[in-house]
């Protein structure tokens, strides 16, 4: 083939398929913006109804994704590609698709079942899949956490669904367990007595159920005193960190031992 052949030839693929390759990048770039328009629009709808934040995200991700499935058929067709082709090419390699998107379909029906059951919201301060933090968004496949050093966690929503779960939030108020040691030979009760003024200090503390304290183990190098608490889920962190210093502070102050582990070793002359 000479160059004038050559040339001759590119000139008929371009005249075919340019007119095609710009027209679909067209419908693809238009397309990518009505889509999040759109998306932005059902977002500031469901905001100004006050829609439940773990629904919102739901709904936001689903309608995101069906819109982009549909701006895809769109963008094939406008490059000539049949619909109807495409399904069957996906048909005749329905095995090695159906493995690879099995995990995906897990996820959305795991999404689904969050949204049915609701074993936590928007908002919501969980521990799953070894992980622990706030959810920021429930989407149609995975879930996102913001943990308290503010790192993004993504977890699929099928292990989510499946797997156990504590949920922090479901509960208005959380008992604080403390175990607080003295030495051998301290007054227990007078230990008893400095724990429960400072809880009685604490407006933060509730009165019902009502605050415990109990010699919890002799421990080989402590008397343990079991103390538990009911707080506001709210109040939980800081009445718990600032109990711990106020006991500290006090036990110093009123000479009551704080002991740490230790061995007596007995040496014999033989």
């Amino acid at each position: 083939m000479d160059l004038n052949n050559l040339i001759q030839t590119f000139i008929e693929y371009a005249t075919a398929y340019l007119p095609k390759v710009a027209g679909a990048l067209a419908v693809l770039i238009i397309g990518l913006i009505v889509v999040s328009a759109i998306t932005k629009g059902i977002s500031a709808i469901m905001n100004s109804r006050e829609l439940d934040g773990s629904l919102k995200s739901f709904i936001t991700s689903l309608v995101s994704v069906l819109l982009k499935l549909m701006l895809a058929l769109a963008v094939m067709g406008t490059l000539g590609i049949e619909a109807t082709s495409f399904v069957a090419v996906l048909g005749a390699a329905g095995l090695a698709v159906g493995m690879a998107l099995s995990g995906t379909l897990q996820n959305f029906a795991g999404s689904v079942m969050i949204m049915i059951f609701k074993p936590f919201k928007v908002g919501d301060f969980i521990d799953a899949q070894g992980y622990m933090g706030s959810v920021k968004e429930i989407q149609i496949f995975n879930t996102i956490l913001t943990t308290p050093d503010n790192k993004t966690i993504i977890i699929p929503n099928g292990s989510l669904a499946n797997g156990s779960m504590t949920n922090f939030s479901t509960e208005p108020t959380r008992r604080i367990d403390w175990v607080y040691g003295i030495g051998y030979g301290d007054d227990v009760q007078k230990a008893r007595e400095i724990l429960v003024r400072l809880a009685n200090e604490d407006s933060r503390i509730l009165k019902d159920p009502e605050f415990f304290v109990g010699l919890g183990e002799l421990a080989d190098s402590s008397v343990n005193l079991t103390t538990r608490a009911w707080v506001n889920a709210g109040d939980y962190w800081d009445v718990n960190f600032e109990m711990n210093e106020k006991v500290y502070n006090a036990f110093n102050a009123e000479g009551i031992n704080i002991p740490f582990p230790q061995m007596d070793v007995h040496v014999q002359n033989q």
